[in-house]
């Protein structure tokens, strides 16, 4: 046999494996029915927790969708645990259900939603509305829909008997809009359980049935404070008075605006304050000034967000940033302070593997193949802090928009269809060995 033959062989062999990968056995047919059949109890269920306040801060709130996703996740074999998080955090804790049955023949998964949203208990939107093939509400698309997706995939995955043998922890954080710090603390549970997990999957809101997230950048936020020489300003730029505060604030700034752009890094200033008195209330990110004009001011401060897709780009970025801040302009002092929370999701092989799954179970279902989706647009999550430890995809969630505004929707006609694909997902991983 020549090497043409062999080549034109092995693609054969590969194309094989690929036609079948894109076919339906009869228990993912089976699991398929049991998502049909379940589907008004999941929008009955979305709309019983929707309609429960659960705003980040509203502590009796998110207990009480977490003792009805609980309840939920025991009634399907789950075991639930509660979390709680110190008082003094203001946050009210995590719900973790776990199944663990008999010896592991396939992927360990880690399943990450979360019970909070961004509307509190002050907030004019707070019930669940449906108008057709859409239904509006607190957190229909972010996030209580795709809990409702993880729920009701294992419901079915359980219905058609195929959960033995295999390890799966769904966690749903009650603090994701707003962590509670540290998040060291604050997401220590989630890191504990990723280190015993293989693969991540989240279900925030979805980027279309044709895309999902192997990637999300870092988030977190950065203050510059520089100081100057308070004088008449007549002396400005002379030997003994300098450049003043502002004008320092102001080279930095624009350094970082000449200096630093790259691809997948942002850096915006969000606010800036100076003069010769200033006050800054860094919690509200608010602030006072107070100056004249014959005065060379003798304080500014400056903070905005950084935002990275590698720790590399972060580490690269935050040197920049210091060796920038370092050279003074006369009679002057900088300083910047870095709060890096959210860490990056980088696109690695392993979640390729793993978005690779997704796209031959969507082919399959004739839903269309799924791309990797650009990580530029896409903010930070919960699944960015366990990225390091196991593959991870996200955006598994529902289809929807106006997330953290009051016209946030989600539409109908692809909930099933996601919960479905979800389903599937995780029936193929934990049957994949590791």
């Amino acid at each position: 046999m020549n090497y043409l033959k062999i080549l034109r062989l092995l693609f054969v062999i590969l194309l094989a494996f690929q036609l079948q990968a894109q076919k339906l056995s009869q228990t993912e047919k089976k699991i398929i029915k049991q998502v049909e059949q379940n589907q008004q109890q999941a929008i009955d269920l979305l709309e019983k927790v929707v309609n429960i306040n659960s705003g980040s801060l509203n502590i009796k709130g998110v207990k009480k969708v977490g003792a009805i996703f609980a309840d939920e996740f025991k009634a399907i074999g789950f075991t639930p645990t509660w979390f709680d998080m110190p008082e003094s955090m203001g946050r009210a804790g995590h719900l973790f259900c776990e199944l663990k049955t008999g010896t592991i023949k396939g992927k360990r998964l880690l399943l990450i939603g979360h019970l909070d949203t961004v509307f509190e208990e002050n907030s004019p939107f707070q019930n669940f509305t449906r108008d057709s093939t859409l239904v509006y509400g607190p957190g229909v698309d972010d996030m209580k829909g795709g809990d409702i997706i993880i729920l009701f995939a294992l419901k079915a995955l359980r219905d058609a008997g195929v959960l033995n043998n295999t390890q799966i922890i769904a966690a749903f954080s009650g603090d994701e809009e707003k962590a509670g710090n540290p998040t060291s603390l604050s997401r220590k549970d989630l890191v504990d359980a990723a280190k015993r997990s293989d693969i991540a999957l989240g279900f925030e809101g979805a980027t279309g049935l044709n895309y999902a997230t192997v990637a999300r950048r870092s988030a977190g936020s950065w203050k510059l404070e520089t100081t100057g020489v308070r004088a008449h300003s007549a002396g400005v730029f002379t030997k003994n008075v300098g450049a003043g505060a502002i004008y320092e604030l102001a080279r930095i700034l624009n350094a970082f605006y000449n200096e630093l752009p790259e691809e997948n890094l942002t850096f915006n200033v969000a606010t800036a304050v100076g003069g010769t008195q200033v006050t800054f209330d860094d919690e509200q990110s608010k602030g006072t000034t107070f100056g004249k004009t014959n005065i060379v001011p003798q304080t500014a401060i400056a903070s905005g967000d950084i935002r990275c897709l590698t720790e590399d780009q972060i580490n690269n970025t935050v040197a920049k940033m210091k060796a920038i801040v370092a050279k003074n302009l006369p009679h002057t002092t900088a300083k910047i302070t870095f709060d890096l929370e959210y860490p990056a999701m980088a696109p690695t092989p392993g979640n390729y593997a793993v978005l690779k799954v997704l796209d031959d179970l969507s082919q399959a279902l004739k839903q269309g193949p799924v791309l990797a989706f650009d990580p530029a647009k896409r903010g930070a999550g919960d699944i960015s802090f366990v990225a390091k430890y196991v593959d991870a995809l996200d955006g598994l969630g529902t289809m929807g928009g106006g997330s953290h505004t009051t016209k946030e929707f989600m539409e109908l006609d692809h909930f099933n269809d996601l919960t479905k694909r979800a389903a599937l997902l995780i029936y193929r991983l934990i049957n994949t060995k590791s």
